[in-house]
C-alpha cells in the first residue's frame, strides 16, 4: 500500500503542471475526455459516434473534477421547502395533478401525497428540470477514478507526498464509487437519446445529471420509465409518466402498505441518500392535503415526439448537487 503514494504523486506532478524549465504539456486529446472514450468503444458504442459527441464544442473540455470523501447535505438545503408558501405550492401541484397522483397510488400503493412532495421538492412539480448538459454532469463524474484525476485529489486531499497511506485509500475508493455510478449512466444517456430519438447532448437537466420533473437518472428511466400517460411513450417530462415512474422506482425499492416511518425513511434513503432529503419529503407529504382546490398544472414540455424532441428537451432546466443514484 505505501508504495502507490509516490506513484499517484508524480502522476499529479506530471498530469496537471510544467515542470521548471520545461514547455507547457500538449493539450490532452478530445479534450481529456479519451479515457472515457476509450471505456465507452470498449464497451460496445461506436467510436465515431463517441468521438464525436466528447469533441462537439457544446460538451467542452474535462477540466478536472475535485470530490470530497464523505459529502453531506445540510438540512438548510432543504428548509425553504417547508416554509408556507412552498407547502402551498405542494398542495396547489396534489390538487392540480390529482388524477395521475392518485393513478400512480392505485397503480403502485404509493401515497400520491409522497410523490407530490417529491415533484415539488425536485422541479417544483415541473417547473424547473434543469439547463445543465445531462451528459457533461454526468461523464464528469464518471472520470473520477481516471489515473490523472485520483492523484489530483490525493494531492488535494492529503496536501502532501508523505501522508498517510489511509487517505490515499480513501480517494482511490471514493474515485471507484463515483466512477461504478456515473459510468452506467453515461452509457444509459446514450440509450435514452436513441430512445426519445435526440443527440445526447439534447439531454438537459441538473449538473449532476439529472433529468425530468422526478430528476431521475438516465438508468432509472430505463428501468423504472412508466407510460402513466398512456400514450405510448414513456417521457421524463411529462408529469402523468414522472408520477407512475417516481411511484413504480419507490416500489421496486420496498415501498409497500403499513410500512413503519423507518421502514419508509430506508425506501427514500434510495432515491435520494441524504437524510435531509428524506426528513423533508416526508414532513412535506404530511403536510399536503387537497383543500386548496385545483390549480392550473405546470407544463412539463414532453421530448418524445420525434418532429420536436431536441427543442423540448433543450427547454427543460434544473441544477442540483452530486447525490446517490436513483
Amino acid at each position: 500500500m505505501r508504495v502507490l503514494l509516490p506513484v499517484l504523486c508524480l502522476g499529479v506532478l506530471v498530469g496537471t503542471s510544467a515542470v521548471a524549465g520545461e514547455d507547457a504539456p500538449s493539450p490532452r486529446p478530445h479534450g481529456g475526455w479519451g479515457w472515457l472514450i476509450e471505456k465507452l468503444v470498449a464497451d460496445g458504442l461506436d467510436r465515431e459516434r463517441v468521438t464525436r459527441t466528447f469533441d462537439d464544442p457544446r460538451l467542452g473540455p474535462f477540466t478536472g473534477l475535485e470530490f470530497s470523501l464523505a459529502p453531506h447535505e445540510p438540512h438548510s438545503l432543504y428548509r425553504r421547502f417547508l416554509q408556507a408558501a412552498s407547502v402551498a405550492a405542494a398542495r396547489r401541484c396534489r390538487a392540480a395533478h390529482a388524477s395521475v397522483l392518485e393513478a400512480a397510488e392505485r397503480a403502485s400503493g404509493v401515497p400520491a401525497n409522497v410523490v407530490a412532495a417529491i415533484l415539488h421538492v425536485e422541479t417544483g412539480c415541473g417547473r424547473n428540470t434543469g439547463s445543465s448538459l445531462v451528459l457533461r454532469g454526468l461523464a464528469r463524474l464518471a472520470m473520477a477514478n481516471e489515473p490523472a484525476t485520483v492523484g489530483e485529489n490525493v494531492a488535494r486531499i492529503a496536501g502532501t507526498c508523505s501522508s498517510e497511506p489511509g487517505v490515499v485509500a480513501a480517494v482511490r475508493a471514493r474515485a471507484k464509487y463515483l466512477e461504478d455510478t456515473f459510468y452506467p449512466e453515461v452509457r444509459a444517456a446514450f440509450t435514452l437519446a436513441d430512445q426519445l430519438d435526440v443527440n445526447p447532448l439534447d439531454l438537459r437537466g441538473s449538473a449532476s445529471g439529472a433529468l425530468g420533473c422526478p430528476q431521475f437518472l438516465p438508468s432509472s428511466y430505463l428501468r423504472y420509465g412508466v407510460d402513466g400517460g398512456g400514450d405510448g411513450r414513456i417521457d421524463p417530462y411529462d408529469v402523468a409518466d414522472a408520477a407512475a415512474s417516481c411511484a413504480n422506482f419507490l416500489t421496486a425499492h420496498g415501498w409497500q402498505a403499513n410500512l413503519s416511518e423507518r421502514a419508509r425513511r430506508g425506501v427514500l434513503w434510495q432515491y435520494n441518500r441524504s437524510d435531509a432529503y428524506v426528513d423533508t419529503v416526508l414532513r412535506l407529504a404530511r403536510a399536503i392535503d387537497t383543500r386548496g382546490g385545483a390549480q392550473p398544472a405546470p407544463s412539463c414540455a414532453p421530448v418524445a415526439k420525434r418532429h420536436h424532441a431536441r427543442a423540448r428537451v433543450a427547454r427543460q432546466t434544473r441544477s442540483v448537487s452530486e447525490r446517490g443514484p436513483r
